[in-house]
């Protein structure tokens, strides 16, 4: 959530008067690397206090977030998701359109602040309601149908492999073609529907005044594709149950299989895994992360191209991913 695209407070006023906010001041967030974000202070709000949280859409154009939007809408009651405000013109007649704003054509979305905080670190408490949650989200959008009109587009991941694996260390493109090679041999009728793609612990939210960590907030519904839900589990997995270490013990990965099996437990609860998809989790937690081991290099692949530099752009290390996928497949070979 770097801040690719910078707006006026004149021009932050006249947005967010449209949704009804009475704006004050905008606050860039630089956590994560797709979109620009901003937290918005109201003239309601106190000392460092926000209410909204103002996210312009880099990368997926307006049609895109319109499905989001919509997508969201129909979580809200189910999960604990802030719905995307309604704008005053609205016609009532789509609720994602009525949703977006546009600026130079790309989209802008206006949700409440949720409550809570991104966690440090997870537990197998944790671990065990995100995979009852996932469960439920795969659940509820089952009825929004066909699928494939509610989902983007999926990314063009083996063209960004061959770009990166032409350049990569022998040992390196080999781990990456052996993993996208074993993928490719899984069933092909895993099932399928709408997925969120990126449930990482930094977006979610968390209530740590009790005795149990509680879940309060769901966000960033920006991927939600039509994929096997298989992957979606992967990648939740992939973050909830991986301690990431940081610059002062090397950068250390170390996966939790303990937590992973909470994890499937949550979900069963909700949803009971196919036997082909229990045996075909191991390839898929190895593939999950290369996808986000590509992601991470081709968001430094378009910064270089489109000169994106300074303190709002945040990068995140693809080699992270590299020694999780490499661990994932180690267990596989």
């Amino acid at each position: 959530m770097s801040v690719y695209t910078h707006l006026s407070d004149d021009e932050f006023f006249a947005f967010c008067g449209l949704y009804g906010v009475p704006f004050r001041q905008a606050t860039a967030i630089v956590q994560g690397i797709k979109n620009s974000n901003w937290f918005i202070q109201t003239d309601n709000d106190t000392d460092d206090d926000f209410s909204y949280v103002f996210t312009l859409y880099e990368e997926r154009v307006p049609a895109d977030i319109i499905k989001m939007a919509t997508v969201m809408h129909t979580l809200k009651d189910k999960l604990p998701i802030a719905a995307p405000l309604i704008k005053k013109t609205a016609k009532g007649k789509h609720i994602g359109e009525d949703c977006v704003m546009r600026y130079e054509n790309k989209a802008i979305l206006v949700v409440p602040k949720l409550s809570g905080s991104h966690p440090s670190q997870t537990s197998e408490s944790m671990c065990h309601q995100m995979g009852q949650v996932l469960a439920v989200l795969h659940d509820t959008l089952t009825t929004l149908q066909p699928a494939e009109d509610y989902g983007v587009p999926l990314y063009d991941w083996a063209r960004v492999k061959e770009r990166e694996t032409a350049f990569m260390p022998t040992d390196e493109a080999c781990l990456m073609n052996d993993i996208w090679t074993a993928y490719a041999k899984l069933p092909k009728d895993l099932p399928k529907g709408l997925c969120h793609l990126d449930m990482f612990t930094d977006n979610t939210l968390w209530d740590f005044s009790g005795k149990t960590p509680r879940l309060t907030g769901l966000l960033d519904f920006t991927e939600v594709s039509v994929e096997h839900y298989l992957m979606d589990i992967a990648i939740t997995i992939n973050d909830f149950c991986t301690t990431w270490g940081d610059a002062t013990d090397g950068e250390s990965v170390n996966f939790d299989t303990a937590k992973m099996n909470a994890f499937i437990t949550g979900y069963e609860s909700v949803r009971v895994l196919t036997a082909d998809e229990k045996q075909s989790l191991p390839v898929m937690l190895a593939y999950s992360a290369t996808i986000f081991w590509l992601l991470r290099l081709n968001v430094i692949h378009y910064n270089r191209e489109q000169g994106r530099t300074g303190d709002d752009i945040m990068v995140k290390n693809p080699d992270l991913m590299k020694r999780l996928a490499a661990f994932h497949w180690g267990r596989v070979v």
